[in-house]
């Protein structure tokens, strides 16, 4: 074991992932990198073995892959949103990364996709952005009224009804950055800028603006608060 690993270990803040690839070579080959780049890792070869860690332990974020024996990673991913971690980050390795296929991860709830084969600095660099994005902002400012929910950046906090509504990562992201300016309109590349994805991913930022549209819209198919503007993007009109 590198010393590198061996602080790693030792270290209980260092970020915690949950790597799941029952491609076994490649899961230990990505598994060392990042403990030598200062995470602590976990590994699960199956959906199932994911759920017990996840049961035993706490984690960061999840780097899923999606094609598995079982249950696949999207149905894995798809299945967390709806129960125990909607928030926690999640990212994607797949072999297919057509269009359609990033859209579909997408829509189960992940934050990020990555292709394999993949450079493992890359990785580790969409791990970091995504732990950034995961974090609310340091600025607290008023919680901005949208319709019966409020959304509070400087906690990065929806609440509807008093309770407290669950974002994703992503979600959260994109959120923060339309709520900084209000009545202002953000073009896709913009957002996916906002949100660390590459220019091939702005499709995806549809895909997100309809998540969080279930989430504070009272009629999710004709938005009042989070409106798009045709030609230009998209635009955030809180209000009571």
């Amino acid at each position: 074991m590198t010393q590198a690993m061996t602080r790693a270990a030792l270290n209980d803040d260092a970020p915690h992932i949950l790597l799941v690839d029952d491609d076994a070579r490649l899961a230990a080959l990505a598994g060392r990198y990042l403990a030598e780049q200062g995470f602590r890792v976990t590994r699960a070869a199956s959906a199932a073995e994911a759920r017990e860690k996840l049961r035993a332990m706490e984690f960061d974020l999840m780097v899923l892959d999606v094609m598995m024996p079982g249950e696949s990673g999207l149905d894995l991913a798809g299945s967390l949103r709806a129960e125990r971690a909607p928030s926690m980050p999640i990212l994607l390795l797949t072999a297919r990364d057509t269009p359609e296929d990033v859209l579909a991860g997408f829509e189960a709830g992940a934050d990020d996709y990555l292709g394999k084969p993949f450079d493992p600095r890359v990785l580790v660099a969409r791990l970091r952005a995504m732990l950034r994005r995961a974090q609310p902002p340091p600025a607290s400012t008023a919680p901005l009224p949208l319709g019966e929910a409020s959304f509070d950046a400087g906690r990065g906090e929806l609440i509807s009804r008093n309770v407290r509504t669950r974002l994703t990562s992503a979600e959260l992201a994109l959120l923060t950055t339309l709520a900084a300016h209000p009545h202002e309109v953000f073009s896709r590349e913009a957002l996916a800028a906002a949100l660390g994805m590459d220019d091939v991913n702005e499709r995806a930022i549809d895909v997100q603006v309809t998540r969080l549209r279930r989430k504070i819209e009272p009629d999710p198919r004709e938005p009042r608060f989070l409106q798009t503007v045709r030609g230009k993007g998209y635009v955030l009109k809180p209000g009571a």
